[in-house]
């Protein structure tokens, strides 16, 4: 059985920094490409940053050099660093196993002054 369990989100000012941490069980983790999808209210679900399995990686032209993913394959384990955020950031964000059916609850970043 497939658990994603996303952490990491909270409420915090324009500039500020987050670390977001995403655990995926129950698959063979090293074989799937990883990614971070947000949605805003009241918008559709989008693609945020991408690391494949041989760790090419692709981001969002909204989040190109301030976010940065990352995986630590051992501990099954997927990271977004968000920097200098913006209130355009705010979202539910979730990580995801490309190919596999299921999606964790995500965990809700808001930027706001």
């Amino acid at each position: 059985q497939v658990q994603v369990v996303e952490s990491g989100g909270g409420s915090v000012q324009p500039g500020e920094s987050l670390k977001l941490s995403c655990v995926i069980t129950g698959l063979k983790f090293t074989v799937y490409d990883m990614s971070w999808y947000r949605q805003a209210p009241g918008k559709q679900r989008e693609l945020v940053a991408q690391l494949g399995r041989f760790y090419e990686v692709k981001y969002d032209n909204s989040v190109r050099g301030r976010f940065i993913i990352s995986r630590d394959n051992p501990k099954n384990k997927v990271y977004l660093e968000m920097n200098d955020l913006e209130p355009e950031d705010t979202a539910v964000y979730f990580c995801h196993a490309e190919n596999s059916h299921t999606w964790g609850q995500g965990t809700q970043v808001t930027v706001s002054s």
